[in-house]
């Protein structure tokens, strides 16, 4: 087999295991409903076991970060797989809560290792198109997560209980392990690339900066996306049809970043879409029927360049933390999604009591326990408007700073 068609069947592994990665996040999204009343489980609970997702993830990216030069990229996916195929099976077979945050912790893992080993590995297969092929490999996480919303919503429709929509997601993975076996990684040289290097440029004012930014830009856009079919599943629209529109633009949207990017410049990008986000969710915490589709299209702008252009910017205007750096924001901001989703389903919970105590109906207290729960995620967008514009004019003033970047920051 030739290097060029090696990489190529090594690219569409890559490609698939993303998919099996945002399923996962589309469909526990869709099935929080039926997990909660199967083992009577309150929203709080139901955010302890989202949490595990989204800290497995980071504490996979920062390992796998900083292990990558030594171990490759090979072992690093085949973890994956591992890590996906048990946590699948063992939800499936979950007998309650424990069992389900220890299931998900370990798919939370697979997907954090999917990210570990994939990007530096698509990024040095194609050393003169690395920022097409990676803008190739991420769109495949919002689409990955239109086809698991999509397929949730038909099979919630259907009649399909959990169990079979979670084992939906053991085809791609099972095909992924597959293509594996059949293709040969390459290997590069890994004196090269210095992790302790990497790890000593860590401590700056603008990498620590943008790090704490990006918890606010991962909770924004991740906190929402994991919470919809809770926080709008009364509002008269469907939250599984919302999730596909807005993961469906991210995906157009992350394929055509380049023009956006170099117009805009990354620092630009970043401003604009914390309006448009911070606007979007406004919008959403007021709007009931067929106007929260109008929303979700402006929360969809908002969020789609967030984490593409945090990681671009970690690349550009902090180049010396490398491959360590980039994996490291992006733990970080896993992190602080693992965080908050018991504070969010703490939220719905007390909201929904105040509605209950003031003699609502439950779909009443179900549309005003949303609404006061996007009313509080409103204010992380509003936080990173005054955020981003620090840094528009930091780097637009910092002559040693090229503000133009466009190559890094299509790298997520």
């Amino acid at each position: 087999m030739d290097n060029n068609h090696n990489n190529r069947l090594v690219f569409r592994l890559c490609c698939i295991a993303l998919v099996v990665t945002s399923m996962t996040f589309a469909i526990r999204a869709g099935i929080l409903g039926q997990l909660g009343e199967q083992f009577s489980l309150s929203d709080t609970e139901l955010g302890w076991v989202n949490a595990m997702a989204f800290l497995g993830f980071p504490i996979a990216t920062m390992v796998g970060g900083a292990i990558y030069n030594a171990i490759g990229a090979k072992k690093l996916v085949a973890l994956a797989f591992i890590c996906h195929f048990a946590g699948l099976v063992m939800t499936i077979y979950a007998d309650g809560f424990w069992a389900l945050l220890l299931s998900t912790f370990l798919i939370g893992f697979a997907n954090g290792s999917v990210e570990a080993g994939c990007n530096p590995l698509i990024a040095e297969m194609y050393p003169k198109n690395t920022t097409t092929m990676l803008n190739r490999f991420h769109v495949w996480f919002p689409g990955g997560i239109v086809i698991g919303a999509l397929a949730s919503s038909a099979m919630t429709a259907s009649g399909f209980n959990w169990q079979w929509q979670v084992a939906l997601i053991l085809l791609p993975t099972l095909i992924y392990g597959a293509l594996m076996i059949r293709a040969r990684f390459p290997l590069f040289d890994t004196r090269t690339h210095s992790t302790l290097s990497n790890l000593k440029n860590l401590i700056s004012p603008l990498y620590l900066f943008l790090v704490v930014c990006m918890t606010l830009t991962a909770t924004t856009e991740l906190g929402t996306q994991q919470w919809i079919e809770r926080i709008l599943g009364a509002s008269g629209a469907s939250p599984m049809m919302i999730l596909a529109l807005i993961t469906g633009l991210m995906a157009v949207g992350r394929f055509f970043a380049g023009p956006i990017v170099h117009t805009f410049n990354p620092t630009g990008v970043l401003l604009g879409s914390a309006v448009c986000a911070t606007a979007g969710i406004f919008v959403m915490s007021q709007a009931e029927g067929n106007m929260v589709y109008l929303a979700a299209v402006l929360f969809a702008i908002g969020v789609t360049y967030f984490w593409p252009t945090m990681l671009g910017c970690v690349a550009e205007y902090t180049p010396k933390t490398g491959a360590l750096g980039m994996s490291l924001m992006g733990g970080a901001g896993m992190f602080a999604v693992s965080l908050w989703n018991p504070v969010i389903g703490s939220w719905i919970d007390s909201a929904r009591a105040q509605a209950t105590a003031a003699n609502l109906d439950a779909q009443q207290a179900d549309v005003l326990a949303g609404q006061a729960v996007l009313g509080n995620i409103l204010l992380f967008p509003t936080i990173l408007i005054i955020a981003f514009l620090g840094l528009y004019f930091y780097i637009k003033n910092n002559k040693g700073v090229d503000a133009h970047a466009h190559v890094a920051t299509s790298k997520e």
